[in-house]
């Protein structure tokens, strides 16, 4: 199903200059428990409270994928919520009262329907005040549905905007604003801008292999009337779309064939990172080397490019965050060097762009929370609406626009070079949306191109 409506008039809305920058259900495959379980931290449960006595736990459900395809995204979130822990350690002050916060995190193995069944659980069986979900449409759609046809208050991010908003609508051409589910990051408007940007940089012939699978972030980035097709073509590129492939795919012979035939010197797509991985080997062992690849999802972790080995170096990508980000965490205070040099410091892992986003989920839900007028569903999202928090990521707002129930967050462009530390070293070589971002270098040809 494609996940925008086809319309000029739904186009205008997508792609309007007023996009400016600025993710539910209850699950559970199992409960809760003590911190230090598998999938769960709770916050301490203090007995302090605005008229003495002890206020009720409030529960935050938190889904995301801790194992299977989609685990790269999840790589900080023993971090973050170790952090987050010690930040609500002595509880929330909500509605004049200091209330212990209990996290509930669940594993959505980075399937849909699992991410569905443990967000119903967090609501029915666990009675979660407010849920929070990260990390792509499969992940953060299925548990936005949950919520809301639960009434249960839900904050989203890591996805395109444009997959979570259109790709829940009943009729993606006639958009209906949500009640209880509000999300916040980037969109296709932004991704498409950074990727022209770096594709400008260097001569072409403009034919561009895409690579989308068929699934949420795939049908939108290759929607031929709302996608990169659309986009790109009055900028005089050519996109070659053999057509949707399954997540797991294990020959794109197909694929690469056409590829060849057509000429594309560059490459771009969604997939998710065993599937790149599996292209680009048979793209070399076929003699396809394009000059720029720019892919979504597939080469955004260090752990996704390092599996290519050699051929990872040159690959390009968008950047949602780095250490270099001029923001910092409302929750710790940290800079987002200081909470990418904790994280390496705390894992001895290189940093890696979920961090800022997943520590934004959890500012955003305590300012949330602390400034609702009670934990009544409804006055939560009133809290929601209101929501105007410098974070670590930057500014989350929900004005309205794009759409109802979104706001946006800037994005800029980088590529993988080799590095000194580590293997390769994610630098930022377009910053046109965030100038503040410092770039250390300019997109080359990927090694071995034509």
């Amino acid at each position: 199903m494609t996940a925008r409506g086809s319309d000029a008039g739904l186009d205008e809305l997508v792609r309007s200059p007023r996009l400016s920058r600025r993710e539910f259900l209850k699950v559970g495959g199992f409960t809760g428990a003590a911190l230090g379980m598998s999938g769960v931290l709770a916050a301490c449960r203090s007995s302090s409270g605005g008229g003495g006595g002890t206020a009720a736990p409030v529960k935050i459900g938190h889904v995301s994928p801790k194992t299977g395809a989609l685990a790269p995204f999840a790589e900080a979130d023993d971090f973050i919520l170790g952090q987050v822990h010690k930040a609500y350690g002595k509880g929330l002050k909500i509605a004049g009262k200091t209330h212990p916060i209990q996290i509930i995190t669940k594993d959505s193995l980075s399937d849909p329907n699992r991410a569905a069944q443990v967000a119903s659980d967090l609501i029915s069986s666990d009675g979660v005040d407010l849920m929070v979900v990260a990390s792509t449409p499969e992940t953060t759609n299925p548990v936005s549905d949950q919520c809301e046809a639960n009434g249960v208050p839900c904050i989203s991010t890591v996805a395109p905007w444009q997959p979570w908003f259109f790709g829940r609508q009943a009729d993606p051409a006639n958009p209906k604003p949500f009640s209880y589910t509000y999300h916040f990051f980037w969109g296709l408007e932004d991704i498409e801008a950074v990727f022209l940007d770096m594709w400008e940089s260097m001569p072409t012939n403009k034919v561009v292999g895409g690579l989308f699978p068929n699934d949420g972030d795939g049908n939108a980035w290759g929607d031929p009337k709302l996608g990169f097709p659309s986009f790109f073509a009055p900028k005089g590129y050519t996109i070659i779309d053999p057509g949707r492939f399954q997540d797991g795919t294990q020959d794109f012979s197909a694929q690469i064939s056409q590829y060849k035939d057509k000429g594309a010197e560059i490459v771009t797509g969604v997939p998710i990172p065993p599937d790149f991985t599996n292209f680009w080997t048979q793209a070399h062992q076929q003699g396809f080397v394009p000059k720029i690849a720019s892919v979504g999802k597939a080469l955004l972790f260090p752990a996704s490019v390092e599996a290519l080995g050699d051929l990872g170096e040159g690959m390009s990508t968008e950047v949602w965050w780095t250490p270099d980000h001029p923001f910092t965490s409302s929750l710790t205070g940290q800079s987002s060097k200081e909470l990418g040099d904790g994280f390496t410091q705390a894992t001895g892992l290189q940093w890696t762009q979920p961090i800022g986003f997943v520590e934004a989920l959890f500012e955003v839900a305590a300012d949330v929370l602390q400034r609702a007028a009670s934990l009544d569903p409804k006055a939560i999202v009133d809290s929601i609406k209101a929501t105007n928090l410098d974070t670590v990521v930057g500014t989350v707002q929900w004005t309205g626009q794009p759409v109802p129930n979104v706001a946006k967050t800037p994005l800029v462009g980088g590529q993988w070079k080799m590095g000194t530390t580590y293997p390769y070293d994610l630098v930022v070589v377009t910053n046109t949306a965030l100038p503040s971002v410092p770039t250390g270098g300019s997109l080359e040809p990927i090694p071995g191109a034509a």
